[in-house]
């Protein structure tokens, strides 16, 4: 208890220390910029950006769409799922719908949630699409059922095909597999599929508050420090550090002999994750766009996503020095499952982060005075 509310003690401090600077610092830039624009008012646009520098610099490339779009709107899409996946598995847990000494109920119970909650990934992803003026939404919506689905399919693959090599008992019978297939098959992928189409037809277009130029601006020099491993290390490892206390009792659970009953902790925990990386998103993007680097799309995504490659990485200390596992049946179960729970981390927080991003940047660019 002591170690938890020590970790939310100092979580709040950052968000707050985040916040307040941010806050200063960005109206400090709006004052200045809007006072700029009224005393060059007479002048010409292009001289206007000439002397200017800063974020204002690249408002006319800011909106401008980025490489892969389809791939980035079936991240969204699919991250949209999770979080709303698992804010659902921590309600009902909160709402004593599962028993302690039934281990498998959350796992059903998660299934079922993943095949009904496919519309939502469907909707998001083809609705994002659409408004960035996406026009392969067949394609989009084929490349959101299969971002997620392939990867566990592939990953469970290798797993049950180990026990059932090492005569393990953990291994699911083909029934049981002809099961899970058909749930997907009539709920998961129709329900995305409904989804798109409801998504594509209520798209509306991308509302940029500046228009953006034919010809894209270029980038200056950046320094290390604003490099993508940089942002990546701060974005991941700061909500990692408010999550790693109460990691390893989850991890006591799922791979070990503890029991795990303090869910409303666990809400608590989640809703301190999910606002420290919007915070950091949000101060991550502005830091970059002040250096006149307008590429912030995927850059918002993979910063505050990067918390999956550290919950993996404490997964291997954990294997190494908090467990009794051993042997290639563990070891492959572990790993695999692992490897899943970090790529599923990193689409909720990269959809977090990069909506927090969009929102923040359409917040300082509307209250910009612009010709």
């Amino acid at each position: 208890w002591l170690s938890i509310i020590n970790s939310m003690v100092l979580v709040f401090l950052m968000v707050g220390f985040v916040a307040v600077i941010l806050m200063r610092v960005l109206r400090n830039d709006l004052a200045r910029y809007n006072l700029d624009e009224e005393t060059t008012s007479g002048g010409s646009g292009d001289d206007f950006d000439q002397g200017d520098n800063g974020w204002k610099i690249i408002h006319t490339d800011v909106f401008r769409f980025p490489p892969y779009r389809g791939l980035l709107c079936a991240v969204l899409g699919v991250g949209a799922q999770f979080l709303a996946l698992g804010t659902g598995i921590i309600v009902m847990a909160l709402l004593g719908m599962f028993n302690v000494h039934r281990h498998g109920a959350i796992n059903s119970a998660a299934i079922l949630l993943y095949a009904l909650t496919c519309c939502i990934s469907g909707y998001v992803s083809s609705h994002f699409y659409r408004q960035i003026g996406g026009e392969r939404w067949v394609w989009n919506i084929i490349l959101t059922t299969s971002l997620f689905s392939v990867p566990f399919f592939l990953t469970w693959s290798v797993v049950n095909s180990v026990h059932w090599a090492n005569g393990s008992t953990q291994a699911l019978p083909a029934t049981t597999i002809l099961l899970l297939l058909t749930v997907w098959l009539l709920v998961g992928f129709p329900l995305t599929v409904i989804g798109g189409i409801f998504g594509k037809n209520n798209a509306s277009p991308f509302d940029a508050p500046c228009r953006t130029k034919n010809i894209a601006r270029e980038i200056p020099p950046q320094p290390w420090y604003k490099s993508t491993l940089i942002h990546m290390t701060v974005g991941g490892f700061l909500p990692f550090s408010a999550i790693s206390v109460e990691l390893y009792y989850i991890f006591a659970t799922v791979w070990g002999r503890e029991q795990y009953t303090l869910y409303g902790i666990l809400f608590f925990v989640f809703a301190i994750l999910l606002s420290v990386g919007a915070c950091i998103s949000i101060a991550l993007t502005y830091f970059q766009l002040s250096g006149e680097d307008y590429r912030w799309w995927w850059r918002s995504v993979l910063s505050v996503g990067s918390t999956g490659l550290f919950i993996f990485l404490y997964s291997v200390f954990y294997y190494a020095r908090r467990s009794n596992m051993s042997g290639a049946v563990q070891t492959v179960e572990f790993f695999g499952y692992s490897l899943l729970t970090g790529y599923v981390f990193f689409l909720m927080l990269g959809t977090i982060s990069f909506f927090s991003s969009l929102k923040f940047i359409r917040y300082i660019y509307v209250n910009l005075k612009m010709d």
